[in-house]
């Protein structure tokens, strides 16, 4: 019993070191990446910002056990100024495929799974849909990204 008197300060030592470490550390940074998505850059006296909405929906397939159990039918909009509308009406079809790359990672990841319309959710896909499209097109041309339609069908 007296040997095993030391090796249980010792864990018990590590335990509130440890939780004592963990409740003292400090709080993240906001780095300037954080600050650039933040705050969208301010619109132009001139500049009317609109929307662009897709024409066609996009289908992402949720797969269970190696097969497809659901699809989440979806359709998205862009805020944009209306001085970039031609810009990025070219830029529609490489937009897209990045937007549904966004979306299929965030199916894989279980983001569509459950309450899957909760805003702890939500907030993290629409991030990645705006981050995504600002990637590619400037943060200049696109200032949100609007989930319009939602809907999330079982597969026969």
């Amino acid at each position: 019993m007296a040997k095993l008197i030391p090796v249980l300060l010792i864990l018990l030592g590590l335990g509130l070191g440890t939780g004592a470490g963990l409740y003292l550390r400090p709080a993240p940074e906001v780095g300037a990446e954080d600050d650039e998505l933040a705050l969208p850059p301010a619109l132009a006296a001139d500049e009317i910002l609109g929307t662009l909405e897709f024409a066609n929906q996009f289908m992402v397939p949720l797969v269970i056990e190696g097969r497809i159990a659901f699809v989440v039918v979806l359709k998205l909009a862009l805020e944009i100024p209306e001085t970039q509308r031609a810009m990025v009406a070219a830029n529609i079809p490489r937009l897209r495929d990045r937007l549904l790359q966004v979306l299929f990672d965030h199916a894989n990841s279980g983001g569509f799974e459950g309450m899957f319309t909760d805003h702890d959710k939500m907030g993290p896909l629409r991030r990645a849909l705006l981050e995504a499209a600002q990637q590619m097109l400037g943060r200049e041309a696109v200032r949100g990204v609007l989930i319009t339609d939602m809907l999330r069908v079982g597969a026969s």
